[in-house]
């Protein structure tokens, strides 16, 4: 009878356990997203496109204006302006960047796109 007693609590303490953990992972999966929403309606409510009269673009988490006749699109190459990182990685001169999202939520000075990649669009 005792050995009943404990097999039956043992198993309903694991069935419990087991329950919890559960709901806390749904819990912390639904939360997760939750703030994902957040963060992109925050973004969305801070995010510029265009700056000055010309577009701005993020390529590689970096903001650049684009002062082209034609908008860039996700996706386009763009050759960079040197900067002291891109001499370290690239050596000297503009360096090839895909744009990863239109607009910037940055609110710092924004350094020039030199021109699209030769297989932009």
């Amino acid at each position: 009878m005792a050995e009943a007693h404990r097999r039956g609590w043992s198993e309903g303490y694991k069935s419990g356990s087991l329950s919890s953990a559960s709901y806390s992972r749904s819990r912390i999966e639904r939360l997760k997203q939750r703030v994902k929403e957040l963060e992109e309606q925050l973004d969305d409510a801070k995010r510029v496109y265009e700056i000055g009269g010309h577009q701005v673009v993020d390529v590689g988490g970096y903001a650049y204006h684009w002062r082209g006749s034609t908008p860039l699109e996700v996706g386009d190459r763009v050759l960079l302006p040197e900067s002291y990182v891109s001499r370290m990685k690239n050596g000297p001169g503009p360096s090839l960047g895909v744009v990863s999202k239109l607009g910037t939520t940055y609110r710092g000075p924004l350094s020039d796109i030199v021109s699209r990649g030769a297989s932009g669009g």
